[in-house]
């Protein structure tokens, strides 16, 4: 790899690990290509050990990742590819329902490597598709700036923005047609989707598109550990279920401070005969793409040991935004 490199180059990887045919093997060496490329412009490896480098950001409501892990979540193969290609379907859907349209995306947390427009732009004109992008971390934005510019694809960019996505305004709202927010975590712990839909949704067209489209987390039990070839799950019930939560504030302007309670009765479900309960996350990317177990760091599950003699009724989940993000349980006699 050099910087010899060209937007047409970027096409070409793009255009195959958009195939339904490509083996996982190709996938994995076209991605390594890319992030190696950006490496070379940005001088950004995503691994070094600066710590300005590796400290999350602290926003209005949870963190947002450091530059390193930003950097690096281009790794995560499966992930990346996925939401490549449901980036590609919203604006091709896009485009078919505002014809003539320049079909606006705004970008909230692009990180340093901002892949969703650094490869998702060759593919299509700059009187196509249009980006915003917004970022809180600023050095993050500079980095990604400069990869736009170093990449010829800066007349693919309306606007910068410096801010926390919980709390942003966007300017002219009903222009935009997809909203791009990946900054979530398995069991979406720490990180801002939830808040950042809380916030942005309401101010945007109903008929936004947005990737990822939803969350779930999913209550399974089991006799048998995940490792064990003969873990059978037995799903229970949906956790969290993040469009229906939000769809369900009647305070537009309010992000609440937690999510309602899901009470699960788990006496009537026979537990004593399971030894584990898991927490799947499952990330619905756009429509009939999912990120499903283990195919991600965002959907690898948590598995627990059940201690018999189990002497309570229920489980009671609590999804709390502030003053930090994490999904917490407590039992129930």
């Amino acid at each position: 790899m050099s910087e010899n490199i060209t937007t047409l180059d970027i096409k070409g990887k793009i255009s195959t690990l958009l195939k339904d045919s490509i083996e996982q093997s190709e996938i994995e060496n076209l991605i390594n290509e890319i992030h190696t490329y950006f490496k070379e412009l940005t001088q950004l490896t995503g691994f070094d050990n600066h710590i300005e480098h590796l400290a999350a950001i602290t926003t209005s409501k949870g963190k947002a990742l450091g530059l390193n892990h930003a950097a690096q979540c281009l790794l995560d193969y499966k992930r990346t590819v996925k939401f490549l290609k449901a980036m590609v379907m919203a604006i091709k859907e896009k485009q078919q329902n505002h014809p003539n349209e320049t079909i606006r995306i705004f970008y909230a947390g692009c990180g340093p490597y901002a892949p969703f427009i650094t490869l998702i732009a060759p593919l299509f004109s700059p009187e196509e598709i249009q980006f915003s992008l917004l970022e809180i971390n600023d050095k993050s934005l500079e980095y990604a700036k400069n990869l736009i510019k170093k990449l010829e694809l800066t007349n693919y960019v309306t606007n910068y923005y410096t801010a926390d996505a919980v709390t942003f305004k966007i300017p002219e709202p009903e222009k935009y047609h997809i909203l791009f927010s990946e900054t979530l975590d398995a069991l979406l712990y720490r990180e801002c989707y939830v808040p950042i839909l809380f916030n942005l949704l309401p101010q945007l067209p109903k008929d936004t598109a947005v990737i990822p489209e939803n969350v779930l987390i999913k209550m399974s039990l089991s006799v048998n550990p995940i490792t064990d070839s003969k873990h059978i799950t037995e799903e229970i019930d949906t956790i969290i279920d993040v469009r229906e939560a939000i769809s369900l504030n009647t305070v537009n302007t309010i992000i609440p401070t937690q999510l309602p309670d899901k009470k699960v009765a788990v006496k009537s479900l026979n537990i004593e005969q399971y030894n584990y309960l898991l927490l799947d996350t499952l990330v619905h990317v756009y429509g009939d793409i999912w990120l499903t177990r283990n195919e991600s760091s965002l959907t690898i599950p948590l598995e627990m040991g059940i201690e018999h003699p189990f002497h309570f009724n229920s489980i009671i989940y609590t999804y709390q935004m502030d003053p930090d993000i994490e999904l917490k349980y407590s039992l129930e006699k």
